[in-house]
């Protein structure tokens, strides 16, 4: 099964919230706190709030990011 093109920008925006908020937060938590009781907590709740905050972002960033990409790059 595809999903139509239509949702192509909504796909993108998800699958760089999940994989960069997932990384990012595991190595922030890690580096803030270490591995102490409470860790798999701390992190659940700092990759729900770096979704909240990367979702929007990455979907209106991305688009002006490759605009701004195809303008610097020759053809």
């Amino acid at each position: 099964m595809k999903i139509n093109k239509q949702y192509k920008g909504v796909l993108i925006a998800t699958f760089m919230t999940i994989i960069l908020g997932t990384i990012m937060s595991f190595a922030m938590v890690s580096i803030n706190t270490g591995w102490t009781e409470g860790f798999l907590e701390r992190f659940a709740h700092s990759w729900i709030t770096g979704a909240v905050v990367a979702f929007p972002t990455s979907y209106v960033a991305i688009p002006l990011v490759r605009r701004l990409v195809n303008r610097m790059v020759s053809e």
